[in-house]
């Protein structure tokens, strides 16, 4: 099975953010903390995938309609599995603005919050900009290279939380997959932590077209 990957992968680029993150990682002072930050839309649908089971059985998942869906704005501290979930009408500005009010509600003790997102046009909106001037902040944002998700480890926590909640398992109604994805988001995965640091990892690689055979 072929891998995708992006059309416009700058692998130069890539060193230089692994290179940015490595130096802010080993230059921490106790009184700050990395996080990742992103947005994700999960569909009220099941997601079918491959399961044990026997050869000479049949096996089958119920299926939702799919028409309805969350907007979640979210951050992830990979040291500590500690999450910042936000359900929103839409992901914008705004949201983006919210999310960092209650990333530094979050930290009260820290002076300096780095924050990595990536390059999406409400992360670099004047409302978020304007708010980043302010007095007091204490967030810093680094933002993650041009069509490099494999570089934000939340892509991660999106993965495993779809492997946690949406594969092979039916939900009857909309509000119950909300509050099982929210719950999984915000309680199982900071508790449970242990268990998945390993699947969502600050473990970057520098991914480039030529060491592939472009199929198409």
């Amino acid at each position: 099975k072929p891998e995708i990957i992006p059309r416009k992968l700058d692998p130069k680029k890539q060193e230089a953010f692994i290179a940015l993150y490595q130096r802010i990682l080993n230059s921490l002072s106790t009184d700050e903390v990395i996080l990742f930050g992103d947005a994700v839309h999960p569909t009220h649908s099941v997601r079918p995938t491959g399961c044990w089971g026997s050869s000479e059985e049949s096996l089958a998942v119920e299926q939702t309609s799919g028409r309805q869906r969350m907007n979640i704005h979210g951050a992830i501290d990979l040291e500590t599995g500690q999450t910042q979930i936000l359900e929103i009408e839409t992901v914008d500005a705004q949201s983006t603005v919210t999310l960092l009010q209650s990333i530094e509600y979050m930290y009260p003790t820290m002076a300096r919050i780095h924050l990595f997102l990536d390059n999406a046009r409400y992360h670099h909106a004047k409302l978020v900009q304007d708010w980043m001037k302010t007095p007091g902040r204490r967030i810093v944002l680094h933002f993650i290279p041009a069509y490099c998700p494999h570089l934000n480890p939340i892509e991660r926590l999106w993965r495993v939380m779809h492997e946690n909640i949406t594969h092979n398992r039916c939900y009857d109604k909309f509000a119950e997959f909300c509050e099982s994805t929210l719950s999984f988001l915000r309680e199982q995965i900071p508790k449970n932590w242990s268990r998945f640091r390993d699947s969502i990892t600050d473990n970057f690689r520098i991914i480039s077209p030529k060491d592939f055979r472009i199929l198409a």
